[in-house]
């Protein structure tokens, strides 16, 4: 899930914290864009460098036409990604309740109609993988969530657009985006 060369290593970026939404509510559309995405994905929580507190679904929102433009320009494209309310996720299910995931139906639709759908079992890079990679860019810690990639099937969003996803055994969210 996610990439076109299987053999090239997961690459990584960032959100700040102010990034992050509990599911049910609604995420104010951002401005510079025309063309906002979503992507829904297994998001790992981690308890510290080397142990995962818990799982859950995750929507990482990106304003496609901003990062499209900054790939042509060879800037990076932090302000594509990295944005407030850009990552709306369910509540996280501990690994103790949960185990730790390898396989599950990832879903997404909007205003009812399903636009991704796939399994965990099909992410390129397993959950241990991607972990010890973003351990050799940056030093992990507690609190740290981890978004994984995401199925075929990414869309545009438009304000009022209803959102819900999920992950099987691991939970589920929806959102509505505001108007502008």
């Amino acid at each position: 899930m996610g990439a076109t060369d299987l053999k090239a290593p997961p690459f990584f970026f960032t959100k700040p914290a102010e990034a992050v939404v509990a599911s049910g509510g609604v995420v104010p559309f951002p401005g510079r864009t025309t063309d906002l995405h979503h992507e829904i994905e297994l998001v790992v929580a981690l308890a510290s460098a080397r142990e995962i507190f818990g799982y859950a679904a995750g929507i990482d929102l990106t304003r496609r036409d901003v990062q499209s433009q900054m790939k042509k320009e060879g800037k990076p494209w932090d302000t594509s990604k990295g944005f407030e309310h850009s990552a709306p996720i369910s509540s996280i299910a501990r690994a103790a309740d949960v185990g730790h995931p390898s396989r599950g139906r990832i879903w997404l639709e909007v205003n009812g109609q399903p636009r991704q759908d796939g399994d965990i079992a099909d992410m390129i890079w397993g959950v241990p993988e991607i972990l010890a990679e973003l351990a050799t860019w940056f030093e992990v810690q507690a609190g740290d969530l981890v978004f994984t990639g995401t199925p075929a099937g990414v869309g545009p969003l438009r304000p009022g657009d209803r959102v819900r996803g999920g992950i099987d055994g691991v939970g589920q969210l929806e959102l509505t985006m505001a108007a502008r």
